[in-house]
């Protein structure tokens, strides 16, 4: 952990109106609570080339050929 960047936050907080620092405050908090979710990426290495170049291909064009296209009767 970095004591500047605390230093830095503590600086901060100081010219705020409390209001704000509350806000801080339970922002905080709530990222000590917040629960790590996903999968770490050095555990996805091993599917790394599994996919086969001609399915790649088929991905990269339908991709190519379908973003930034927009369906105004989507939604």
């Amino acid at each position: 952990m970095s004591i500047p960047i605390i230093d830095e936050v503590v600086e901060q907080l100081k010219v705020m109106p409390q209001p704000l620092q509350r806000q801080v405050l339970e922002f905080v908090r709530s990222l000590v609570k917040a629960e790590v979710r996903g999968t770490p990426g050095h555990q996805l290495l091993r599917f790394a080339g599994s996919i086969p170049s001609d399915d790649l291909q088929l991905m990269r064009e339908a991709i190519e050929q379908d973003c930034e296209r927009v369906d105004i009767s989507e939604w």
